[in-house]
């Protein structure tokens, strides 16, 4: 059996200093293109709620069956359908508060923590990036696993 060299430092994380992130509400995040915004029925009544909707009424406006799982639905140009288009308003989340989990852990995904290029390449296309809220590296992986846990 191998023991682990008490010397041996862990490798740190290239996002080890933590990152910044800070939402703008600007909603693009919420319009790249088609896929799917998983939701549990935990969710689904927590946005109905908020929306002061039936759960069965906000489920037949804003929700799709995808197999054995949930996901909101998109408009025909794949932007969600709970981005708010009241003028003077732009694109606003009309459930921010309690929006999904896969929407509350944003920009902390895997696919985005890869590296810095992925993280950065990320930052081209949201303001949030690399502004604000300084996020620990622990924070930043509890942020990570919660989506996995819910999604994976």
């Amino acid at each position: 059996m191998k023991t682990k060299d008490a010397t041996q430092q862990p490798q740190r994380t290239w996002y080890a200093d933590g990152l910044q992130f800070e939402c703008t509400g600007c909603g693009h995040c919420c319009r790249w293109g088609e896929g799917y915004v998983w939701i549990s029925e935990r969710e689904i009544h927590a946005m109905a709620n908020h929306l002061g909707l039936d759960v069965l009424e906000f489920a037949r406006q804003y929700v799709r069956r995808v197999g054995t799982c949930y996901s909101l639905k998109e408009r025909a140009d794949y932007r969600c359908v709970l981005l708010d288009e009241a003028v003077g308003r732009g694109d606003r989340c009309r459930v921010y508060p309690a929006r999904p989990t896969q929407c509350r852990t944003y920009p902390f995904w895997r696919e985005h923590l890869k590296s810095a290029k992925a993280w950065q390449a990320l930052a081209d296309d949201c303001p949030g990036l690399n502004q604000g809220r300084l996020y620990t590296a622990d924070e930043i992986d509890a942020l990570a696993r919660e989506t996995e846990e819910d999604f994976l």
